[in-house]
């Protein structure tokens, strides 16, 4: 492409490029909003959402918007955070009131949805930015965090919650490594560290939104 485009220019290229990689979290958040505000006749919420999760993977994989290996992550994602959903319900970290005919343990299966939609996002933006990662940590540094971030996860309960000293570790073993993407033919680059919060908060904003699934934040208990 032609190296005068305008930064305006690559700005929206790079927004669309944006949008078209959350196609299946902007599903879910919609699907989350819709269906609080309107009344969903013959079926409860939690299986209307579970219904329109599926369509839409569907729906992405024939119109080759999706992959089969990046249908295979999401699927992996959703097993992951389903199994992470029917361990925090239990604890009583929080709930699923509504009543719903796809519902085990108390967790509603659509639940899975909302981290496999992370992991769309992440698939998409990988292929239609084409990112490349420098300076990668070692694997025992990143195989390590990541065991640990998933301990504190299930040992909160029962010992001191080490998030935010996992935060900042991870900060420390990832503030050399860049990724880099492309828009318009021209490629910028972009701390990991950052990319970590980018992603992380917009996550949340899926997570705990208004519309969203039962979270605690600042110490106000939000319900699906």
């Amino acid at each position: 492409m032609d190296k005068r485009v305008s930064p305006f220019h690559r700005f929206i290229v790079f927004g669309l490029q944006q949008a078209r990689s959350c196609i299946f979290p902007a599903v879910i958040f919609l699907t989350l909003a819709a269906s609080k505000l309107l009344h969903i006749p013959f079926m409860p919420r939690y299986d209307f959402i579970l219904l329109v999760c599926i369509l839409a993977q569907v729906l992405m994989l024939l119109f080759m918007l999706e992959t089969w290996d990046e249908f295979k992550v999401i699927c992996m994602f959703h097993i992951i955070g389903l199994l992470l959903e029917l361990y925090k319900v239990h604890m009583g970290s929080w709930a699923y009131p509504e009543n719903a005919w796809s519902k085990v343990g108390g967790v509603p299966l659509y639940s899975g949805f909302m981290y496999a939609s992370v992991a769309s996002y992440i698939c998409q933006a990988w292929r239609n930015l084409n990112l490349r990662i420098r300076n990668w940590p070692h694997a025992v540094w990143t195989v390590g965090i990541s065991i640990l971030i998933y301990l504190n996860f299930f040992t909160d309960h029962f010992v001191w919650d080490l998030r935010w000293w996992l935060t900042l570790l991870l900060f420390i073993i990832f503030f050399k490594t860049f990724v880099y993407f492309d828009v318009a033919g021209k490629t910028y680059r972009m701390p990991m560290v950052l990319s970590y919060v980018l992603i992380g908060f917009f996550s949340s904003i899926e997570f705990i939104s208004f519309f969203g699934g039962p979270r605690k934040v600042f110490g106000i208990s939000i319900e699906a």
